[in-house]
């Protein structure tokens, strides 16, 4: 393989970023988190799993409150998904400070999306191995939205990963 697996600057032969391949299976093995948009909202939920016998699952946290009109809920490493969910939740206070108003479900997700689709392309850093599930209302309505490690999201009306 001659170093593909090393850098997500370098593609392979045959046009893979191994990194990228590797970020995608870390949410593959991870705790099954689902979200689902109704009429009257969203929710997001995620599965504990006793992982080690003196593992205490009760201190796990998957799903955040993100700002007062939008949560949040990840799979993949936990400290990815946490990183992710600071900045989210950054995001959202200078939204309100610079705008007066709540950030829209959309913004907040493309802007996510921005910095982590910049994970997969500089050398030094490695993608984030994380799956995060954004969901809210706002002017628009119930949102739902997920991205993936590659930094492209979609939006839905029931997801599941994990």
């Amino acid at each position: 393989m001659m170093g593909y697996d090393r850098t997500t600057a370098m593609f392979s032969p045959d046009g893979r970023l191994f990194q990228v391949e590797y970020a995608f299976e870390a949410v593959k093995r991870g705790w099954t988190t689902v979200g689902v948009r109704v009429k009257e909202g969203v929710v997001i939920a995620a599965e504990k799993r006793k992982g080690m016998p003196l593992m205490d699952i009760e201190h796990i946290e998957k799903v955040y409150k993100v700002d007062e009109h939008i949560g949040a809920g990840f799979v993949g490493f936990g400290s990815d998904g946490r990183v992710l969910i600071d900045y989210a939740r950054l995001l959202a206070v200078e939204h309100k400070f610079a705008y007066g108003e709540p950030i829209p479900v959309e913004y907040l997700i493309r802007q996510i999306c921005d910095v982590m689709q910049l994970y997969t392309q500089h050398a030094g850093v490695r993608p984030f191995g994380v799956a995060i599930i954004i969901g809210g209302v706002d002017s628009r309505g119930p949102a739902l939205y997920v991205a993936d490690p590659s930094g492209q999201y979609f939006s839905y009306k029931a997801v599941s990963y994990g």
